[in-house]
């Protein structure tokens, strides 16, 4: 199955549009996808406006792969829950959000390889469309709890005030 989550907020009919137009190549691979109120009319799927927390977090849980805008809820939601997550930032020139604030967020973990960034539309419906071929895996992973390493560090700090 595959989520796809867009915030309740802001529509992101880019991305929506994208996923619409090549979910035939998806060979019927179950897809949950949450969307903000949205002006493109899909074709190829059910969209939900709103998806309640525990009900998020089940598909989330089952998700073999997450889509999403590139908020930092959702990116560390995948990170915690060891999910691959193909990204794609909203972009305020098409008026998706005030400034380009995803746009920088989903290139900074794209240099450290954390994502997977498709930064067009083009390039998103190209990696929807090699997943058959290879699928997405997992890039970074975080635990629920700070690392020794990050407890220890500021524990020397304070200790040194």
């Amino acid at each position: 199955m595959i989520f796809v989550t867009t915030g309740t907020q802001i529509p992101f009919d880019r991305l929506i549009r994208a996923i619409d137009e090549v979910y035939p190549y998806f060979g019927g691979i179950e897809l949950i996808v949450q969307v903000a109120e949205s002006g493109y009319k899909v074709e190829n799927f059910t969209t939900r406006e709103f998806i309640p927390p525990k009900e998020f977090d089940d598909y989330f849980n089952r998700a073999e792969l997450i889509i999403s805008h590139a908020g930092m809820g959702t990116i560390i939601s995948a990170f915690v829950k060891n999910k691959p997550i193909l990204v794609m930032p909203r972009l305020a020139k098409y008026g998706e959000h005030r400034n380009d604030h995803q746009l920088a967020t989903a290139t900074r973990f794209d240099e450290l390889g954390y994502i997977n960034v498709a930064y067009t539309e083009e390039e998103l419906k190209e990696k929807l469309k090699s997943l058959q071929r290879t699928p997405l895996k997992p890039l970074f992973n975080i635990d629920d709890y700070a690392s020794k390493e990050l407890i220890t560090s500021l524990q020397s700090f304070i200790n040194l005030k």
